[in-house]
């Protein structure tokens, strides 16, 4: 566990959660499909997400990309997810994606889950750079990037580009390690 509070806690994705992680994701599809259709596309059923658990701690394990589930401390609900990847291990780098549940947004809780993720990925992991890619539209995602201490940097032109639909340009975030 990297991270726990009164109302939730973070951890590595393992093997066990697959059952709640499908649930959170195929019961949320509307909501991600536009920025996480990949994820998405690889969570279809119960045995595509035992896979891509599979597939993850394997990349954890290369230290590739990361994983970490939000939990509900007063269920097993997971309750949103945090994805640490385009990690650039020469230049201390990494960026952020994320979602959360319907039921739980709104309330500040990927805010404080973004907070304590950096935290841990720039004491644990050693990065000193973490990115989060948002865009403007999904204001959400934009204010829990600036709530959680992130500077916009600039707008990056034609950056995504979500399914069958025309290349966005996304705004970047960064939040600088301090020391």
């Amino acid at each position: 566990m990297i991270y726990s509070s009164e109302h939730f806690s973070i951890s590595l994705l393992q093997p066990k959660n697959a059952l709640q992680l499908n649930k959170l994701l195929v019961s949320n599809t509307e909501r991600f499909i536009r920025f996480l259709p990949k994820t998405l596309e690889e969570n279809t059923t119960l045995e595509s997400t035992q896979n891509y658990i599979k597939r993850k701690i394997k990349a954890a394990e290369k230290r590739k990309e990361f994983v970490y589930i939000i939990q509900d401390k007063h269920s097993i609900d997971i309750i949103g997810m945090i994805i640490l990847k385009n990690l650039d291990w020469e230049a201390k780098q990494g960026e952020f994606a994320y979602c959360i549940g319907q039921r739980f947004k709104g309330k500040g809780l990927m805010k404080k889950a973004i907070k304590a993720t950096s935290q841990y990925t720039m004491e644990e992991l050693g990065l000193e750079t973490l990115q989060i890619l948002s865009h403007k539209t999904n204001l959400s995602s934009v204010n829990t990037a600036l709530g959680s201490g992130f500077k916009w940097q600039g707008t990056l032109k034609d950056e995504f580009e979500p399914l069958n639909k025309a290349p966005l340009d996304m705004e970047l975030f960064e939040l600088k390690h301090e020391r």
